[in-house]
């Protein structure tokens, strides 16, 4: 059976975020989640939804795969630690290189950035989406 490049995409985006000497992880201690704990300790990055659009390309199977990363703070109500959050992503995985198992990453790019406050008044929220452009096997 073939292997994921959703799948190949997701763990390689967590080992980035998480690596010795990342921005994120100096940021969230590691706190990174596919299934956020109750409660949870802030800062964390959750994985949040994904889709894909063929791309093939010369008879090579491709596909445009945008996967959006949730940053969330609480720093009294200011946005600057979801500010930072959404930098630290950006610094880690924009043009970032990385050897699938399968597939093979072409590129990977972080899209336009949003942050604001959620209801509760109290939580940071920074959307990043990245789009990882990936040859399939």
């Amino acid at each position: 059976m073939p292997v994921s490049p959703s799948v190949e995409l997701q763990t390689a985006v967590y080992q980035l975020l998480t690596a010795p000497g990342s921005a994120t992880l100096a940021l969230t201690a590691g706190r990174v989640y596919d299934n956020v704990p109750s409660p949870a300790a802030f800062p964390y990055v959750s994985f949040g939804p994904s889709d894909h659009v063929e791309d093939d390309a010369d008879g090579i199977p491709a596909r445009i795969e945008t996967l959006q990363l949730d940053g969330w703070t609480r720093d009294s109500g200011k946005l600057r630690g979801a500010r930072e959050l959404a930098d630290a992503i950006k610094a880690d995985l924009h043009g970032a290189s990385v050897e699938f198992t399968a597939n093979a990453l072409v590129q990977i790019r972080v899209r336009p950035v949003r942050v604001f406050r959620d209801p509760d008044g109290i939580t940071g929220h920074a959307v990043v989406p990245i789009e990882a452009t990936i040859e399939e096997v």
